[in-house]
């Protein structure tokens, strides 16, 4: 792997460690020394409509910047796949479960800064300079190119996944234990398909057919709301879980565990 610098000069690195879940990884430079590092915003601080600017290599474009505002705050977006795109937009009713190919990221920014092929990686700063994120995906709507819908990760997971990778080499993960499918007619919400047995949802009591609405303050209008949602969480975590069983509302306190075999 070889990083290329903005004065042209480029240096050999070695990956530290990479982070499927979260679409993240963390490289290294060799050889170097007196790089200027950036400064991180609070990407917990973001409100719809602020400023902001993408940067990138568009197409080959190194060095471009894009202007544009927050368009929205904690989407929940599915990238890869089968079919290997790398950009796809949220919200159509795919299967959520632990296998396959897909990413689910929660809590992603929105923008309509453009974002073009050769982003992805790129910081993501508001009007001070600050990383506030990582540029990850774009809807195309059938197309190649920016329609004005971007999404990035916020700084504060991408530092939180970041510091475990240099620490240990891996990303810790939490693990709710259910498969969850898209509600179907008006009714929104998560229908839980499969509980595992000894998981943290077994144990606080969520049954096959329960139908998910919310995971601590955040709506669950779809399967991938809660794949997004639990991986925003930590192990050892306890969240509210609110349902509905039979017509009849409820909550549970599910402490999450630690998700192993990745």
């Amino acid at each position: 792997m070889t990083v290329k610098f903005s004065d042209g000069k480029s240096a050999t690195a070695k990956i530290i460690g990479t982070d499927p879940a979260t679409d993240l990884a963390v490289i290294k430079a060799e050889g170097v020394s007196g790089l200027t590092k950036a400064t991180l915003g609070d990407s917990d601080r973001l409100k719809v409509g602020d400023s902001v600017l993408a940067i990138g290599s568009p197409l080959g474009l190194s060095g471009s910047v894009t202007a544009g505002i927050v368009s929205a705050l904690n989407r929940t977006l599915t990238v890869g796949g089968d079919q290997g795109q790398q950009q796809l937009p949220p919200g159509w009713g795919r299967q959520q479960q632990g296998g396959g190919g897909a990413t689910t990221i929660g809590g992603a920014i929105q923008t309509d800064a453009a974002i073009n092929p050769g982003n992805s990686g790129g910081a993501l700063v508001n009007a001070a300079g600050e990383v506030v994120g990582i540029n990850t995906a774009i809807a195309t709507n059938g197309g190649e190119g920016s329609i004005g819908v971007g999404f990035a990760i916020p700084i504060t997971t991408a530092n939180q996944v970041a510091e475990q990778l240099i620490e240990s080499g891996k990303v810790s993960h939490a693990f709710l234990g259910v498969s969850v499918t898209d509600a179907t007619g008006d009714a929104g919400g998560a229908l839980v398909g499969q509980v595992t047995e000894g998981s943290p949802a077994a144990k606080a009591g969520i049954e096959q057919g329960d139908l998910i609405t919310k995971i601590n303050n955040t709506a669950v209008d779809e399967a991938a709301t809660v794949v997004g949602a639990v991986r925003g969480f930590k192990p050892g975590q306890q969240v509210t879980i609110a349902y509905v069983r039979d017509g009849r509302p409820g909550t549970v306190t599910v402490t999450l565990a630690e998700k192993t075999g990745e």
